[in-house]
């Protein structure tokens, strides 16, 4: 090897795509508590069956793109392909499952092995809330709510469409197995070989099939929303009802479909163009058969992940933090002051940087490239007479200040700005 570079499907996060990263997390974490969610993380690592459970040893997650290793223990494990799974894992393990409504909101890496593109990689970075215990179609629309005020937060939701579908409850998903089945069967010959599997096993599975022979057929097969019973749609007309009384805009899709048992009536994807081809940035549902899956009592639950990389795209880095000030050490004997000086005005709130090497033209040009606007250097004057002289790099000018009292001065010139 010629040079070390990062594994296929991962990236370093230097400065500025860590920034664009943290303002995407930090609009999530705050507009979530707005709504009362709380912060908490899981392993990135679990016990296979976590996920081959829900999501199936057959699906393509499970046998194409899921990390699996096995420790020197024996245990089989696998990195977190996405978070659902985990957080209502540990909604069990934890004994919480009598403490609901639980409300949590995370950020975190997940790993799929998957053909690396433009924001979409095989080590990635998802925002997700997950809202655990409630029934009620208000839940559904108050986590859909926060997903729209995340991305207004990050000022992209007015590029982005909120398709909305019912994927019904499980008698209505039971009826249209038994329609999709019929039509299907009549259809074997051209499906694709996972899909002829899936057929007798979990046909509604084959919705979410990427082979294009499939998606071909699927364009006239019957649709879920003409098999919902009342209560399906009276779930469904009480969603749009409350986002239509807040002012969220939605588009009705019945395309939008999940191909796995445990997810039930809202299905919802904020899609966008932004990024040269239609992707989605958020998504979620609702999946109120996950916790019995996963060996738990039967607890409902709805919720959304989003893809900090997308996102990022989408919103662009802040400018990188600059230091409100630089001091600097003319001489070497004013090093140790210079580092006590510094350490008081960081104890004051103030941001510091200490340039070191070379001569003081050289640190002079570190921090203009920085874009540090004031500089307070102290030499051996400054050192006999408690002062410094500090320089004003954008205005051009310099006054020799007390060094006592500094950091107040200094917070004072700052705000004039």
């Amino acid at each position: 090897m010629s040079r070390l570079q990062p594994a296929r499907g991962t990236s370093d996060l230097l400065p500025a795509a860590m920034a664009a990263h943290r303002k995407v997390i930090d609009a999530a974490r705050h507009a979530s508590a707005k709504y009362g969610f709380q912060e908490m993380a899981t392993p990135i690592f679990e016990f296979s069956e976590v996920f081959s459970r829900p999501l199936g040893d057959s699906s393509d997650v499970v046998t194409k793109e899921t990390y699996n290793f096995t420790d020197r223990g024996g245990e089989s494990l696998t990195l977190r392909p996405e978070n659902t799974a985990g957080v209502v894992r540990a909604m069990i393990s934890n004994g919480l499952t009598q403490s609901l409504p639980l409300k949590y909101f995370y950020a975190g890496p997940m790993f799929r092995y998957e053909r690396p593109q433009k924001g979409r990689m095989r080590q990635f970075h998802q925002i997700g809330i997950e809202y655990l215990g409630p029934v009620e179609p208000l839940a559904d629309a108050e986590i859909i709510s926060c997903g729209a005020r995340v991305l207004r937060d990050l000022g992209v939701l007015d590029r982005c469409v909120l398709h909305l579908n019912s994927l019904g409850d499980a008698q209505s998903r039971l009826a249209y197995r038994s329609a999709l089945v019929a039509f299907l069967s009549d259809h074997e010959a051209d499906l694709s070989e996972d899909s002829k599997a899936r057929l007798s096993v979990n046909p509604l599975r084959i919705l979410d099939s990427k082979d294009a022979g499939d998606r071909q057929i699927l364009q006239t097969a019957p649709r879920l929303q003409d098999h919902l019973n009342d209560a399906s749609k009276a779930h469904f007309t009480a969603v749009t009802a409350a986002l239509d009384a807040g002012g969220i805009g939605w588009k009705f899709d019945p395309l939008l479909v999940r191909g796995l048992d445990y997810y039930c009536h809202s299905a919802f994807e904020f899609i966008t163009d932004a990024l040269g081809a239609q992707g989605t940035v958020l998504g979620g549902g609702r999946y109120d058969g996950l916790s019995e899956m996963l060996g738990g009592p039967a607890i409902a639950g709805v919720g959304w992940a989003a893809g900090i990389e997308r996102l990022a795209m989408l919103v662009g880095a802040d400018d990188l933090a600059v230091p409100d000030i630089a001091v600097i050490a003319a001489e070497p004997a004013a090093e140790v002051i210079v580092f006590r000086i510094a350490e008081e005005l960081r104890t004051s709130g103030l941001s510091v940087d200490i340039p070191v090497g070379g001569n003081m033209g050289k640190k002079m040009k570190k921090i203009d490239r920085a874009g540090v606007g004031l500089a307070a250097i102290i030499g051996g004057a400054e050192i006999d007479n408690g002062t410094v002289q500090l320089r004003d790099l954008r205005e051009g000018n310099q006054e020799e200040l007390a060094q006592a009292g500094l950091a107040v001065a200094i917070a004072n010139r700052l705000q004039r700005r």
